[in-house]
């Protein structure tokens, strides 16, 4: 007889990935969409992920393995790099996996020129047009577009930036006004595809942006970039990840009794309070303070007192049908239809949703819902 798991998984969405994606294509109808699966695609797995981001017409990340694994499970379109080469040999792999990759400092177009290749390689130069993070000033860039446009070791050259402030203002004024005046004075003549739009300015700023790819990210799981100013209601988003256990143990306390490691939260009444097996080496925040939202059976509750390594604490005292062995429901889709956004859950730990979704630690078994 094998032994009973511990009760806590995540639950990763296939349906509601595609559906996300479909939400992308819907935002930027005339472009092409990057699924962009950096980071283990935001910590849902690539594996899991591709079922339900396949109908994307490229893959975008930063890894070598990961690439390799898209390849393995039968990716054949595109797939770039976006942070391009990290040394000169990387351009064999780039070559043996068919990788399109990111061009953003001198060292790379380097690389490049001392590289022997059958087939040259289709590149993204990259603009900081001020993010002030990688890419080529707005002074230098049509220099480096010249010299690798001379490479015979370069076939196509594409255009990208980044938005740093796609998501709000900037300094009370129009959050990518700046970035895109310096993008489009210095690209207006040049040829090649662009690629400028994230997921905040595919929500936000499409059709005013021209991007013949859009790289979705964020909003490929379900988080939304603009949070709390929009929620995923307003942009049609749905969860992609659901973290969920059960409560394990159940106390009641009287006025005046603590609860957990530094007696952070004291009961001024009496109270019911459910111990859920989660924590933070399962990936949940460890500073979420008391009263972050969970759902106990698919309805509100709140948590009480300090996370722990292994278990944090709910209150139970308006749920009198709640007790040892509720679902809890810590982010994502509860029972009923009920569902709790991560970003709700960040916003209260004082992080963003794309921390928590990366969070997720091994031990929490990973299972995938299949597309119907």
């Amino acid at each position: 007889m094998r032994p009973m798991p511990r009760p806590i998984e995540a639950l990763i969405h296939a349906p509601a990935l595609a559906h996300n994606l479909a939400r992308a294509r819907a935002c930027a109808a005339d472009a092409k969409v990057w699924a962009v699966v950096k980071a283990n695609a935001y910590g849902h797995g690539i594996a899991a992920a591709y079922e339900g981001l396949r109908g994307a017409d490229g893959f975008a990340l930063l890894d070598f393995a990961e690439a390799e694994q898209l390849r393995q499970l039968g990716w054949r379109g595109p797939i770039l790099l976006l942070e391009g080469a990290f040394e000169a040999r990387d351009l064999e792999l780039c070559s043996r996996l068919r990788l399109w990759h990111a061009v953003h400092c001198q060292e790379q177009i380097d690389w490049l020129a001392m590289h022997k290749t059958h087939e040259p390689h289709r590149v993204f130069l990259k603009m900081n047009s001020g993010m002030n993070r990688l890419g080529f000033t707005p002074s230098a860039f049509r220099a480096a577009w010249t010299r690798l446009n001379a490479l015979p070791q370069v076939d196509e050259i594409s255009l990208m930036t980044h938005f740093s402030d796609a998501d709000a203002l900037r300094f009370g004024q129009d959050g990518i006004a700046h970035q895109l005046a310096a993008f489009e004075a210095v690209t207006q003549d040049l040829p090649g595809e662009r690629s400028l739009s994230n997921s905040a300015a595919t929500l936000r700023h499409t059709p005013r942006v021209r991007s013949d790819w859009v790289r979705a990210g964020i909003m490929s799981y379900g988080g939304v970039p603009d949070y709390p100013e929009h929620d995923a209601a307003h942009w049609d988003l749905r969860p992609a990840m659901t973290l969920r256990s059960r409560i394990i143990g159940v106390q009641n306390l009287q006025p005046g009794d603590t609860v957990g490691y530094g007696s952070s939260f004291t009961a001024d009444k009496p109270m019911r309070i459910g111990i859920v097996a989660c924590g933070y080496a399962d990936g949940y925040p460890r500073h979420c303070p008391t009263g972050t939202p969970v759902l106990v059976d698919g309805r509100r509750s709140r948590t009480v007192g300090r996370v722990s390594m292994d278990m944090l604490t709910v209150d139970l005292s308006d749920l009198p049908q709640a007790g040892f062995g509720s679902e809890v429901t810590l982010w994502g889709q509860g029972p009923k239809g009920s569902v709790l956004h991560i970003d709700e859950v960040a916003r209260a730990g004082g992080t963003i949703g794309y921390e928590l979704m990366c969070a997720i630690t091994r031990r929490v078994p990973m299972h995938l819902e299949a597309l119907g």
